[in-house]
């Protein structure tokens, strides 16, 4: 099966979740579908979504939540179905 990285649009903070009183808006071995929310990556106190690209389970993270990114970063691996 072919794996597909989630890269980071942009440089900031991940967080996988929501807020931090909410669950991770994924976790690893979940199905995702295109356009799914895996986490938000924050820029001066502004917001962006990192969404899944295709359809596929989350087979790992490869940063942590809260970890600073860089642009063009691997943040996630989903083997495409």
């Amino acid at each position: 099966m072919a794996n597909q990285s989630i890269i980071s649009p942009v440089p900031g903070v991940f967080y996988r979740k929501p807020s931090p009183d909410q669950p991770e808006f994924v976790v690893e071995g979940q199905e995702v579908k295109a356009g799914d929310t895996i986490g938000l990556i924050e820029v001066m106190k502004n917001f962006y979504e990192v969404k899944a690209e295709h359809d596929g389970i989350v087979e790992r993270f490869s940063v942590d939540s809260e970890d600073i990114v860089d642009a063009g970063q691997e943040i996630a691996i989903v083997v495409l179905k």
